[in-house]
């Protein structure tokens, strides 16, 4: 079995990743992350869905990125936005980016997967039903590749070719759900919600918990996540 680390949030997308790479024969190394999120909530849910689709190990990295603040995510004076207009969400860049966030995280998976001698790398983002986040476009993806087989031994000394893999790029949330779903993906086990309450119910009212009843929605299932009443 090839080798391959996964970005793991534990939310949907990375979720449905993780069950495609499994499902093309990958041995996968997840990789999650505590960076001084608010919704740090979501690391249970990354140790849920690495047991149930048998990743051969979850690390989770801690790294603080609230230090820099910037970013609803990370910084308690800025508040997650609620109830955007379908409009305004794909309009520019919100507060709840974290900057230069999947930089980060990419160089922390490159580090592992040379260790490893693993030349490929699987990351959830996704360019349609997105938040407007600049590092989750196919040009940041392709310019991080292309730094990637420049800057590691294993590429420039074992000539080694690292892939980087975006299987989600471009398909819209129900397109996401209806792959996972056929791949045995239990969507129960994942969380999406940027400002959950402190036992991990849903807001249903920030944009990644939008964006998740309208995946559901479209694909004609019910969303089997918990909302806070």
């Amino acid at each position: 079995m090839k080798k391959a680390v996964l970005l793991l949030s534990g939310g949907l997308d990375s979720t449905t990743v993780l069950a495609i790479a499994r499902s093309q024969g990958f041995e996968v190394y997840a990789m999650s992350f505590d960076y001084g999120q608010r919704h740090r909530f979501e690391l249970e849910a990354a140790k849920r869905v690495a047991a149930a689709f048998g990743a051969k190990e979850h690390r989770i990295a801690t790294i603080d990125l609230a230090i820099f603040g910037g970013s609803a995510l990370t910084e308690a004076g800025i508040a997650v936005p609620k109830d955007r207009a379908a409009h305004d969400m794909a309009t520019g860049i919100p507060v709840t980016y974290v900057p230069a966030r999947n930089t980060v995280f990419l160089s922390f998976a490159l580090a592992w997967a040379e260790v490893l001698k693993a030349s490929d790398i699987f990351i959830g983002v996704n360019a349609l039903d997105y938040s407007g986040y600049p590092d989750c476009r196919p040009e940041f993806i392709a310019a991080y590749e292309k730094m990637a087989n420049l800057a590691t031994a294993y590429s420039v000394q074992d000539k080694k070719h690292l892939t980087i893999h975006t299987p989600l790029i471009d398909l819209t949330k129900a397109q996401i759900i209806e792959k996972g779903l056929a791949l045995g993906v239990d969507y129960a086990i994942t969380t999406s919600c940027y400002d959950p309450s402190p036992s991990g119910e849903a807001c249903g009212h920030c944009d990644a918990c939008q964006l998740r009843q309208k995946g559901f929605s479209e694909a004609g299932r019910s969303d089997p996540a918990r909302y806070a009443l």
